[in-house]
Order: C-alpha cells, then structure tokens, then sequence
C-alpha cells in the first residue's frame, strides 16, 4: 500500500490554473507555453520544464509555479514594450550606422539578453575601427504603462594604434621590405592622417595571407607563420606586433615535362605554350598561367574537357622542384546556365561579359575562378561570389553569381603645384559604371597658371559585347606660358577602338580631328619672326588617323619584382584637313627591384620624329621636351631657337628628339610609415632639327644634354610629393637649366 502513495505524491492534477500578471499576453498563450492541461496528471519534472518554457518565451521579467492541491497558479511579470532606441555618447560613428546593428526595435518587447548582444555588437564595430577601450552599457529606462525607453551609452575611448611592426624568423627580407607587404601600418608622425596604422584583428588575418603570398611567389614553399603576438600597451592605446615566421628555403624550376595516356595529344606541342624555364624562382602563378595555356590550346585544338594536373616532386639536394603536367580527359560536364543575383543596378549582361563560357559550353572549374577575379576587378561590386552547384542533371552545372553593388561613381576636387605650371585646381566627375553598363564616364576641369584643360570622355570596354574597347574623347586645352610669346588653344575630337593581341599587348587604333589655333599679342609681335608668321596662320584643322601598340608587364602577379613597358604609336596627317604629317613616338621601360628589393631601379627611353612633307610644321605641331623626357630644364628649356630682336630668343621646337633616363629609389632609413625615399637619377637627351632656315636659327642640330640629380619622394596622407636637385652636366649656351623641381597632387 505505501508504493501507490508515492506515486501519488509525485504527480499533480490540477483542475483549475490562474494566470495573473499579464497585461499584453493572454493567459491561453501562457498556458500554451506551459503545455499543462487542466485534469490531466503531470509529475514534478514536467510542471519545472513548463515553468522554463515560459522564461524562455522572453516575455516576462519573472515568473512564478504555485501550486495549491487541485489550483495552479502561475504568476507573471511582463517585460516592458520598448519605447524607443537611441544613442548617446558616441562622435565617432553615426546613429544610423550604430542603429542598423541592434536587433531591440521599437514597439517590440525588451529582452535583456537581446540588449546585450546589441551592446557587443556596437562595441564590436568600434574594435574594427581601432578601438578597443569602447564600452557600451545598455540601459533602461522604466515609463507609464509599462513601457521602456533603452539607451545604449557608449563610451567610444581612443584609438588603439600599432606602434610597433616586428618579424622573428625572417633572414631574407629585412623588416623593412616585409613591413610594406602588410596593409597594417606603424602609427609615424602623420597618424592623424592614417587609418591603416589602427588595430584590427581582421586586418592581421588578411597581412597573413598577403605574407604567405609574398613569400610563396619567391620560392619559398615552406614558409609558415607559427603565431602573431599582439601585445597591448599598459595604457591601452597601442599594439605592438610580431609575426613570427619560419622561411625556409627557396626553390627554383627543375625539369618541366609533360605526359598523356590520351590518343592523338603531342605533349611538344603544348609545352612549346609554356613561358617557364628551369632555373627560374619557383611561382604558383607562373604554373597557374602554364595550365590556363595549356587548356586554351585544347579548346583551339577542339580538345574539350581536357585538363591539366600538375605534379610537384621536390629535389631536396638542389633545390629545386620538377614539374610534370599530366595532361588528362576530365568529366563531361556542361554549363547548364548562369544565374546572376544582387546587381539591382548593373545589367545582367556586364557581369556575364566577365565569363569566357556561355550556357552549353564545357565546365570549366578554372574558368570559374578567373572570372570571379575578372568580376571582382571591375570594381562595381562590394563583394562577388561566384560557385558552381549541380544542375538539373549529373552532367550539368549552374553557375550562381552573388553581388553586392558600392557606390561607383566619384566627385574630385584635387589641387596641385609644380615649380613649371605653378599653384592648380582640378576637378572631375566620374561614373565607372555608367547607368549600370558597364561605362566610364568621365567630366575633367583642371587648370594652373600656364594650362587650362578641359574634357569630356566616354568609353565602352566591352563594345558589340565582345573584348573590344570603344572611346570617344573630346578635349579643350589653353596654354599660356611665361616663358613663350604665343599662346595655344587645340580643341580635340578622337574616337578610340582597342583590342588584346597577346596576354600582356593591346593594340589601339584612333582618329583624330584637332583645330589648332595659335596667337602673339600685338605687343609681343615681332614682324618676320619665326613665331609670327606660324601664328598668322590662324587656326589649322588636322586630321589623321593612328595606332599604338602597347605591352606592359609591370603590373602583374603579386609585386612583381620586374617588369617592361613598351608603346610605339604613328599617327598619320592629311586624310583630309590642312596638314599632311606623319608623327611616330617610342616610350620603353625596364623596371627592376634589387639588393632584396629594398632598391628599385628603372630605365627608360623615349623618341619621336615628326615628318611632314611639305616642310609646313608650326611651332605647336612641334615636339617639347618636359621633365618627363629630360629633367633639369624648363618645359621650352632646350632645342632650336631663334634669337630676334637683339636680345629675344624664342623656343621654336624640334621635329627629332631622343632622351634616356636612369633613375634608383632607396631608403633613408627612416622609418618606412613616412613613405620617405631617396633616389638619384642621370638623364641624357636632345631636341634637335625644326626644319625652318631663319639666319636668326640657333642650337637645331642634335646635341647631348646630361643632366644628374638626387631626388626626395614622400608619400604624404594628402599625395605624393617630390623634390629634384639637379645639375647639368653639359648643356649649351642659351639652354634654360632649372636646379631644383618640386611638385605635389592632392585630392580631398
């Protein structure tokens, strides 16, 4: 008998529940979260997971279980309703801003543990902006009628800069170099001015990727970070890091081959597509770019779904590793479509402009990928991600590509200052993404106290939907010099279609109609002078037509180490107009970084000749050289002149002229974060032969000019700035030197 009365004990049946307390919830509610019906039996255990099912609802401040034989009653204590949300203390980031974060709403129950999670994620966007001393305190303010007003105040604290950027491990690169890789900068004299000297954990994720990469692409393939230190100053207000690194060695190409078990493939021919040599540091890129060549040559061959596997065996005595690309036949799978998501105002077909593939061509899991970069560098969209899921069937793939569109278009106003056009004002609009097609639009106003330029320009980089470039621009410039009698105004309409020819060469072709107006104020005129009679003239209309070609290597891979830049353009006069000429220019580049890349080095030459049949070239169709050609004279500094009125010489302009430039960077050791460097130039060059025969000609034959120089390059948080000391070397006797050049750009 005393078994049954246990049980007894255990369980209760209540036949009548009260709810009290609830103001806005119904008691039927309630019981629904408790789950306890009235005559039915339930144990102990069950009446406590109906009590924890109501505190759970977050609902009720508290709540209460009394039972009293055959009567329930539960007894509650609402939350209040949020009156409003706000923000107090905060300077640094907006409301809006803050307010987007919090999940607590207006008219909306309060939850306290909701309003914790809403104060750490304030505080946590004040952490990604460099500052982690910010408190947030949510607090709460009781009204009538049991409401609630909740108040985040948030005390924001200073900025928690990175004093200090330091390497263990590392033999190969200084910490200098290594400090340049890293987007975290050291805070230097200039913090004010910097954002990147702020710490931020997601920043030190992102400086260890960019450190893995640059090490990888020299060849160091067993390089590791085996921790970062991130030490906080006692005050709170600095950071001092330290990546600690193992570099291991570097490697170079061995032996590189190719094989197949597939009929019919020469391996010859497709390693005869390869740009890698043994010897050479060894790159992911470059095997990257070996199999995107190889793969091509199949789709030109009409080889589909061929791929190429490469296999790495490591040489440990010579320190090198082989590469064998395996070429091979990969599944039979097709591009079932593609689904664009997210480009609310970017036209679909931008995007798909991007893919190499349509719909029902072979899948191509490489391909993928670079288009997701080729996407991602048109920089229209925040963040773009691009995957492949399994389609409709096994042998079909769809293609989803999320985007998130940023803003595109921009409104400069920029100021500049040169010892040779003096204090100028520049101002440009331009949309990168113009109605959401995919075109460049740019408005351009600039001008100084000798060139005022105005333009307009409009171009289409994916023209009849094809990888075909189409421009148009037209372009006003007034030139007046101080140095010069005559003054210039060219007004310019040029149409542009460009096209690739190789990986790194593009080839540009273009017409050009220009009026070319030239004028000597009626006090500055001297009768049967040179420049006198081209200015009357009047205005001459030109029109020709020209190409350029131009290959580029510089800006390739992850900071390259070399690289060639080279442009040969011809333009040819007379299909129509009054001026029949043919101007060819040459610009060549060579760029190197030495002595463990703390020292750049760069060559560069440029050359032009103008020829005009008809011996009728002006003073304005003529070439100048500036101090992009030649440093260390002025803009109308050098070449023919012709000496009237006794005291009077004119720059008149050469029809030839050639210049070479050498030219080093290298620290000052300063601290790097100042963006100070140093360098030393030595340029060479002439402008010779006007084509006039005034007895009044002077200096039109070539002659050398040398010219050596130091120089001071500061990167400043406003624009670059530059310093030139010059000197030259051997001139002649009425060249205009300049000793010293200063310049700086800035946009704000």
């Amino acid at each position: 008998m005393a078994l049954p009365l246990v049980a007894n004990a255990q369980e209760y049946r209540f036949t009548r529940i009260d709810v009290t307390g609830n103001q806005r919830i119904e008691s039927a509610a309630i019981l629904n979260y408790a789950g306890i019906e009235r005559g039915k039996s339930i144990s102990p255990g069950a009446l406590n997971e109906g009590y924890q099912r109501i505190l759970a609802s977050g609902l009720f401040e508290s709540v209460e279980l009394e039972p009293r034989g055959n009567l329930l009653r539960i007894r509650v204590v609402e939350y209040p309703t949020i009156n409003r949300v706000s923000i107090e203390g905060n300077q640094r980031l907006k409301d809006d801003a803050l307010l987007a974060l919090v999940e607590s709403k207006s008219r909306h129950v309060l939850n306290p543990e909701t309003a914790e999670r809403d104060a750490a994620r304030i505080a946590e966007s004040y952490n990604q902006s460099g500052r982690v001393a910010a408190r947030v305190t949510p607090r709460i303010i009781r009204q009538r009628d049991n409401r609630a007003d909740l108040v985040f105040e948030i005390f924001e604290g200073g900025v928690s800069e990175v004093e200090r950027i330091g390497f263990v491990g590392n033999k190969q690169y200084s910490d200098r170099r290594l400090r340049r890789v890293l987007s975290s900068k050291q805070a230097g004299i200039l913090r004010a001015f910097f954002q990147n000297d702020t710490f931020v954990e997601d920043r030190i994720e992102f400086d260890k990727q960019v450190l893995r990469d640059f090490y990888l692409s020299r060849g160091y393939v067993d390089f590791r970070i085996t921790g970062v230190n991130a030490e906080l100053a006692r005050d709170r207000d600095a950071y001092f890091l330290t990546f600690n690194i193992q570099e291991g060695q570097q490697f170079r190409f061995g032996e590189i081959t190719a094989s197949t078990t597939l009929d019919g493939v020469d391996t010859d021919e497709y390693l005869d597509t390869l740009k890698i040599k043994p010897g050479v540091v060894y790159t992911p890129l470059l095997v990257e770019n070996s199999i995107a060549r190889m793969e091509r040559l199949a789709i030109r061959n009409g080889r589909d779904f061929l791929r190429v596997d490469p296999r790495i065996t490591r040489n440990e005595r010579d320190l090198t590793l082989d590469v064998e690309f395996v070429i091979e036949r990969g599944p039979r799978v097709f591009v079932e479509r593609i689904d664009i998501e997210g480009n609310t105002t970017t036209l679909d077909r931008v995007v798909r402009n991007r893919f190499r593939i349509v719909e029902g061509d072979p899948f191509n899991a490489r391909e993928i990928r670079e288009s997701a970069e080729r996407i991602r560098a048109l920089g229209y969209f925040e963040t773009a991600e691009v995957n492949a899921r399994e389609g409709s069937a096994p042998d079909q793939v769809i293609v989803d590509v999320d985007v998130v569109e940023q803003p595109t278009g921009s409104l400069r106003i920029g100021g500049t200052y040169s010892t040779d056009n003096g204090i100028g004002l520049a101002v440009s609009f331009s949309e990168q993404n113009f109605l959401g097609r995919g075109q460049r639009v740019d408005l351009t106003f600039s001008t100084s106290s000798d060139i005022s330029d105005y333009a307009f320009r409009f171009y289409e980089p994916s023209f009849l939907g094809r990888d075909l470039g189409f421009g148009l621009e037209l372009t006003l410039r007034d030139q007046e010099s101080s140095e010069t009698r005559w003054t210039s105004e060219i007004l310019q309409f040029k149409p542009v279609l460009e096209f690739p020819v190789s990986e790194f060469g593009r080839v540009r072709l273009n017409y050009t109609a220009r009026r070319v107006g030239m004028n000597v104020a009626a006090a500055d005129a001297i009768a049967g002078s040179i420049i006198d009679t081209d200015a009357n003239a009047g205005d001459v209309f030109n029109s020709s037509v020209g190409y350029s070609y131009v290959y580029d290597t510089r800006n390739t891979g992850l900071d390259p180490n070399r690289g060639v830049y080279l442009n040969v353009s011809q333009d040819f006069g007379g299909v129509g107009g009054d001026f029949s000429f043919v101007r060819t220019t040459l610009s060549a580049v060579a760029e190197a970084k030495i002595l463990r890349e703390e020292v750049g080095v760069r060559v560069s030459f440029d050359a032009g000749v103008l020829h005009t049949p008809d011996d009728d070239s002006r003073t304005v169709d003529r070439f100048f050289l500036g101090k992009s050609q030649l440093r260390g004279f002025d803009p109308f500094g050098i070449g023919p002149r012709e000496r009237v009125a006794g005291t009077q010489d004119d720059a008149v302009g050469g029809r030839y002229y050639a210049s070479a430039r050498f030219e080093t960077d290298f620290p000052l050791g300063l601290p790097e974060e100042y963006g100070i460097r140093g360098g030393l130039f030595y340029d060479v060059g002439s402008l010779w032969g006007s084509g006039q025969s005034s007895a009044n000609l002077i200096q039109d034959d070539f002659s050398l000019r040398h010219v050596i120089g130091f120089s001071v390059l500061w990167n400043t948080a406003v624009g670059p700035l530059r310093f030139d000391f010059s000197k030259a070397l051997q001139k002649e006797d009425f060249d205009r030197d300049q000793n010293f050049n200063f310049s700086i750009s800035a946009q704000f």
